[in-house]
């Protein structure tokens, strides 16, 4: 089979929950050769491991296998390959489910590669008896002291197991918790046959994910200069196309939305950049200094010069674990004297708390007066006199029972409290389990990851 010279890839889905729009758009483009779908954030995990617990049959990203139904048959037509990590904590329930769904079909002749290996949950204990601590990167405790709460444990894996899928022939490869940049640099290693040490290469596939990762965010959406974006209803998804020495334009897709210039590409290159030089990534570490941009054309922004070096040793792990819980009512106050009326309900609240025996200390209780430029806190005055402002009233706790109390009193406050208080109203506000984040790293040598296709 000839080598091709570009290589064209779109990324049609920035997060679980993102507009079904993007896999519609891009099918309609002419030529592309692989669409990806990034479905996991941090938190995605934690709500995907719930699922499962109640339900075994899920813990994955059930509208993948639905969105399937649309796009396979077209994709099939048009020779397109698909990479998702839809697979969230429960690869086997996301396989049989694809399978079974594009049967239902009458497809045949398709290739499915499954990818495991990134869920690590069963083997954290003997992790930690052989001498893996797997401290938290930021506060640098021992995961031992919270082991009991732990919910997940997830391995950012890199592209290596996608490309044997698709050496294998794979049509749709569909993963875990694999880095984000990776489900791009994938199919670039596996067209272009890079090499794995070919860290310059590596980090131009890295950061051409890293430019797709979160969607529209790339062409014009959540851009400072909005009101230089036209289209946003039909905002384009966006597509890279590669060359085989690293080079790429980012573009998106015809006929829609958005916007794609110098100032929207550096906005996303910025986007969660920590040490500009040093990027680390499971496969390769991205230098994003030595970038050139260059407006190619309209919608149209080339990138090359791009440098990288060796990763690191080990793999960053997402581990999720349960932090006890929270409860949030809100109440509009209007004026005369809103503000001054909302800090009195806040104290009634907390009063009324202590009458029924419950006591939450001040650290744990939360108050935000929306209206006195309080998402500017710090940054600008107060508003002092605003005629109506939407106040949450909030608080933590290990006791869910005692914090839904709090919900119980914030009704009441209607005919009880200062006069000028609406807005309540979807019933009663429970306490919600908060899922917290620790993330740590774990030696690549203790990972091992599988590969499986098969075929409908």
């Amino acid at each position: 089979m000839k080598k091709k010279s570009i290589i064209r890839i779109a990324n049609a889905q920035g997060f679980w929950g993102d507009s079904a729009l993007g896999p519609k758009q891009l099918l309609a483009e002419e030529q592309l050769d692989y669409i990806t779908l990034d479905y996991l954030a941090e938190i995605s995990l934690s709500i995907m491991q719930r699922q499962k617990m109640q339900n075994p049959d899920k813990g994955y990203a059930m509208d993948f296998v639905e969105l399937l139904k649309n796009i396979v048959p077209v994709c099939k037509e048009k020779g397109i390959k698909i990479i998702a990590n839809a697979a969230g904590v429960n690869a086997k329930c996301c396989l049989r489910n694809t399978k079974s769904t594009l049967k239902s079909l009458g497809l045949h002749g398709i290739k499915i590669g499954i990818v495991e290996g990134d869920d690590i949950l069963k083997n954290i204990n003997r992790f930690l008896c052989s001498g893996h601590e797997m401290r938290n990167m930021e506060s640098g405790e021992r995961l031992s002291s919270i082991l009991e709460k732990v919910l997940s444990a997830n391995v950012y894996i890199g592209a290596q197991p996608i490309v044997d899928a698709l050496n294998q022939g794979a049509d749709i490869v569909i993963t875990g918790r694999i880095s984000d940049p990776s489900l791009t640099l994938a199919p670039l290693v596996h067209e272009f046959k890079w090499s794995m040490s070919d860290y310059d290469k590596l980090a131009a596939g890295t950061i051409m994910g890293h430019l797709l990762e979160c969607g529209t965010q790339v062409t014009g959406g959540n851009y400072t200069d909005w009101k230089e974006v036209s289209g946003f209803a039909n905002m384009g998804y966006p597509i890279v196309e590669a060359q085989t020495d690293g080079s790429f334009v980012l573009t998106k897709a015809e006929n829609t939305g958005g916007l794609v210039n110098l100032a929207t590409v550096t906005s996303q290159l910025l986007y969660e950049i920590g040490d500009p030089k040093n990027y680390f990534g499971p496969d390769c570490t991205a230098d994003f200094t030595s970038i050139k941009l260059t407006q190619q054309s309209k919608n149209r922004v080339a990138i090359c010069n791009i440098k990288g070096k060796a990763p690191t040793s080990s793999y960053k792990v997402s581990i999720s674990y349960e932090k006890g819980y929270k409860i949030l009512s809100t109440l509009c106050v209007s004026g005369p004297d809103a503000i001054e009326k909302s800090n009195l309900i806040y104290k009634m609240v907390f009063d009324r708390l202590a009458i029924h025996g419950i006591e939450i200390p001040e650290q744990d209780r939360f108050i935000e007066i929306f209206g006195t430029n309080v998402l500017y806190k710090g940054l600008v005055p107060k508003n002092q006199q605003p005629h109506e402002v939407l106040v949450r009233i909030g608080a933590r706790g290990s006791d869910a029972k005692k914090l839904d109390v709090l919900g119980s009193e914030i009704a009441p406050l209607t005919t009880s409290g200062p006069p000028g208080i609406t807005g309540f109203s979807g019933g009663r506000s429970r306490a919600k389990a908060v899922v917290g984040y620790w993330p740590a790293l774990i030696d690549k040598s203790e990972i091992t990851t599988s590969v499986r296709v098969e075929e409908i």
